[in-house]
């Protein structure tokens, strides 16, 4: 297959290289517009800035930064990133309507502010519908026809390369199949660039988007483009298709955020682009800077990252079922559709009820630990996870506590810094509405038996002030040691306040990231356990490996 999108070098008179992507193919991101329209995004221009840096520095080629003039905050954006982003791969394209109806290009405010902007590319709307072009704009065909084609021409004539976003193209074909195309010979014909067919409610399935688009490539002859919505859960694959029915220009978001359920997923398209039908469409190497990438924006939007995101997601390559570890034991293509590495991911061994034998051993590998041939450690250790797993626990989602088994069981060697003789927490509320906790430890440590009390917002956070102060002077790279997150799940069978809780606590050192697990009829204690892995595990990564 030809190499599309592949960058080209230049030099300046400097000798400095600089970086080119070929026209041939567009991969053009609406992140910062069409996927801002996701509920729970709202971006400042400070957010939509280091979005820009980040998809620049992935390598798209277009970036569409908003509708300046409609919103005050996208107007500074453009002002901003015009100063502010020194473009390495992308082009920024500022995105508006046509003229209005009856109104004279060059008087129309929309129109004059994306030339205001001074984006080097223009996206225009327009309706391709000839339903909603009745009743959603209350105009002709032919009166829709000249405002596409006013806009265009004159967008061009200042100097602007032009697409033309065809608004419920799909949806308007089954109306009337001639409509549409008659509009894009007309922005063809006027001096648009891309026409882009739009499946703007989603609602098209990938055999159809692949039909109408052949059909639109042979009857235009210009160049034609694909924005999908996710409404069927069809986006990726309907933009595939279209690609393959000829289209050379793809709108997609990062993470596939988006209106309703969201738009065709950036990291998903061009993975499958350049894995699956051999397409270079993203300069070289970048594809290895997809998680990093995804992970990022989803940072800035302030969103979790999907953990089950195809390429992105950290169980994108998660195997929990132990016949997938035996396959994998002998041939890690046996059961992942790609190397990992190649979007930047890693492969994943989870150890549940459902590990066999082949799970341990590939998980230990992982965790830098050779039981191969160990045949008695690697049993030990799979009937305890099971004994475990049946009482409620679950290594899949704590790897520390995984690990510290591991080593007891495995070489009865787990690292033990200090031993708990008792703990106790009491909470008080005060007249005054104040709630607060106190505990209390009582642990030994390098002959000492040491009693120390610690106040917290609450008991868990109590109890890990205690223990800290009862060792802290023994182990002072405790201070590296940063609790960053809580959870509870009350587990399945018994309700009430009498159910079992699995407590999760994840931690940092600044260089590593972990979580640990607790499990117990009462809340704290089971907070307590998971506590005591995180600081023990965090003890062990710095390099304390007593008994």
């Amino acid at each position: 297959m030809r190499c599309l999108s592949c960058p080209r070098e230049a030099f300046s008179l400097e000798g400095e290289i600089m970086f080119e992507l070929d026209d041939s193919f567009h991969v053009y991101d609406t992140t910062l517009r069409d996927g801002a329209q996701r509920e729970g995004i709202s971006y400042s221009v400070a957010d939509k800035l280091a979005v820009a840096r980040l998809l620049d520095s992935y390598g798209v080629g277009f970036i569409e930064g908003g509708w300046p003039g409609a919103l005050p905050k996208d107007t500074e954006f453009f002002q901003r990133a015009k100063e502010e982003i020194d473009f390495k791969f992308a082009k920024l394209v500022a995105f508006g309507s046509t003229r209005k109806a009856g109104v004279a290009v060059e008087d129309d405010p929309q129109v004059k502010a994306l030339l205001d902007s001074e984006a080097p590319v223009i996206t225009i709307v327009a309706k391709s519908d000839v339903v909603h072009v009745r009743e959603a704009l209350r105009t002709s065909n032919e009166e829709n026809l000249a405002m596409v084609t006013d806009t265009v021409a004159y967008l061009v004539s200042k100097g602007r390369r032009v697409f033309v976003d065809c608004e419920h193209f799909f949806d308007g074909y089954k109306h009337d199949s001639n409509y549409g195309v008659e509009l894009l010979k007309a922005a063809f014909a006027a001096g648009a660039s891309v026409g882009v067919l739009c499946d703007t409610n989603g609602g098209t399935l990938p055999s159809q988007i692949g039909r109408i688009t052949a059909d639109v490539v042979e009857r235009t002859g210009g160049r034609i483009g694909i924005h999908c919505q996710d409404d069927t859960a069809c986006a990726v694959a309907n933009t595939i298709s279209a690609v393959e029915a000829g289209a050379t220009h793809v709108q997609l978001t990062a993470n596939g955020y988006g209106e309703r359920t969201g738009n065709a997923d950036l990291f998903a398209v061009v993975a499958n682009l350049e894995t699956k039908l051999d397409m270079r469409v993203l300069p070289e190497g970048k594809l290895r800077e997809t998680v990093r990438i995804s992970h990022a924006i989803a940072d800035i939007a302030n969103l979790p990252a999907n953990t089950h995101q195809a390429y992105a997601g950290v169980s994108a390559f998660a195997h929990k079922a132990g016949l997938h570890a035996s396959a994998l034991k002998i041939n890690p293509e046996l059961y992942n559709h790609i190397d990992p590495t190649v979007v930047g991911n890693d492969q994943r061994v989870l150890v549940t009820e459902m590990a066999g034998r082949a799970s341990v051993e590939l998980k230990s590998r992982e965790l830098g630990f050779d039981l191969a041939g160990d045949a008695d450690a690697i049993g030990r250790v799979v009937t305890k996870v099971k004994d475990l797993e049946a009482a409620g626990w679950s290594f899949e989602a704590a790897d520390a506590s995984f690990e510290l088994l591991l080593m007891e069981q495995a070489h009865n060697n787990r690292p033990t810094l200090f031993q708990v003789e008792s703990w106790r927490t009491i909470v008080e509320q005060r007249p005054d509405g104040e709630v607060v906790s106190e505990a209390t430890v009582k642990v030994h440590a390098e002959g000492e038996r040491i009693v120390a009390t610690g106040e917290g917002n609450g008991p868990v956070n109590a109890l890990d002030n205690a223990l800290r102060h009862a060792v802290r002077q023994l182990y002072p790279e405790l201070d590296t040691i940063e609790l960053t997150d809580y959870k509870v799940r009350i587990l399945e069978g018994v309700h009430g306040t009498d159910a079992v809780t699995r407590v999760l606590v994840g931690s940092t050192n600044g260089d590593a990231d972990w979580t640990t697990i607790g499990v117990h009829e009462n809340v704290i204690a089971a907070s307590w356990m998971a506590l005591e892995d995180a600081l023990a595990y965090g003890l062990f990564k710095a390099g304390r490996t007593g008994k």
